[in-house]
């Protein structure tokens, strides 16, 4: 069985209050699609450690990047 394709997107980090190690305001961070996550306000992100985690949707702005930045941004 394969897994399920995941949409990257990204998100501006507004506040880190509670989360100072693992995010750091103003940076640019990848989200991994969690519509159960969302369902309890909540958004999965890769942080500073380089795993997933979840974390409040209020600290995030949703970006919606130009073609050519998301495919630089590829891993």
């Amino acid at each position: 069985m394969s897994a399920r394709p995941t949409k990257r997107s990204y998100v501006l980090c507004l506040g880190n209050r509670r989360y100072k190690a693992s995010l750091i305001v103003r940076r640019l961070y990848q989200t991994i699609e969690d519509d159960e996550a969302l369902a309890h306000g909540m958004i999965r992100v890769i942080d500073e450690s380089g795993e997933d985690y979840l974390f409040p949707q209020r600290l995030f702005a949703n970006l919606v990047l130009p073609k050519e930045i998301h495919q630089r941004l590829k891993p």
